[in-house]
């Protein structure tokens, strides 16, 4: 499961390979989402057992699911090997999220999975990327840090992580919240990272987009200040047609 950007198919690993991940492209961002939705569930709702049981057999699911898909993938790859050696962090994925000691990786999954299954939907689309991994970067690592904060510092309630995140992220960060536990913190320093990279693929994106529209502009000043020089040229032609004109009949007059 790539996390480093839009996923283009795996065509030096064989058509099979970039064939299964066309197939399951639409699967796996529902299985990712409903991954999401039971990590989500888990954290934000724990006083009824039952909800924090399904929530976790949901995860469980989901997670063998995402298992067999890098199994899959790594059977139909050609060259397995180099395959293999370059997705290494897809088997990280898939083998540390379920156990107990490492939930923190867990942070890392949801946006691998959901990242994963909708880069080659928005690849090209980089504003609607750019904001969507914003957006989700933000609500899981509300999710995550009220997960490790939960009942030992400031952060108490999803609403209080939500605007902690959010703050972090734009790098405000007011200081009336802030994580005091060793996961928490990794979590802040994540998230400070991730901030600062997406602002500046934001601004360098409506850098970009206001280029292209000045660009724009004095390409169609440019073609409208042509077509009106050639209109003049045509003009002036014509007068000196009609100036030869009465030039010569003075001629013959005199």
């Amino acid at each position: 499961m790539t996390t480093t950007g839009p996923v283009h198919p795996s065509p030096d690993f064989g058509p099979a390979v970039a064939r299964w991940e066309r197939y399951t492209e639409w699967p796996l961002l529902g299985v990712a989402l409903l991954f999401f939705g039971a990590y989500a569930l888990e954290i934000v709702d724990r006083t009824d057992p039952r909800i924090t049981s399904f929530a976790e057999i949901v995860l469980r699911a989901t997670w063998a699911i995402f298992a067999v898909d890098y199994l899959v993938r790594l059977s139909l790859a050609q060259h397995r090997t180099r395959w293999f050696t370059r997705h290494l962090l897809d088997l990280m994925i898939v083998v540390l999220p379920m156990f107990r000691p490492l939930r923190l990786m867990r942070f890392v999954t949801v946006i691998a999975l959901v990242q994963r299954s909708t880069g080659t939907m928005l690849r090209g689309r980089v504003i609607a990327y750019t904001v969507g991994s914003a957006s989700l970067t933000v609500l899981v690592a509300a999710l995550a840090v009220l997960d490790a904060e939960e009942g030992q510092g400031t952060i108490d309630t999803f609403g209080q992580s939500l605007w902690w995140a959010f703050s972090t992220m734009t790098t405000v960060g007011y200081g009336d919240y802030a994580p005091v536990t060793g996961r928490g913190r990794i979590i802040a320093t994540v998230l400070m990272i991730g901030g600062i990279t997406i602002i500046g693929a934001v601004t360098g994106t409506l850098s970009s987009w206001i280029v292209e529209r000045v660009a724009e502009k004095n390409e169609r000043a440019e073609r409208v200040t042509a077509k009106q020089v050639r209109a003049l040229h045509k003009e002036i032609i014509g007068l000196r047609a009609d100036l030869a004109e009465v030039l010569a009949e003075r001629h013959r007059q005199d």
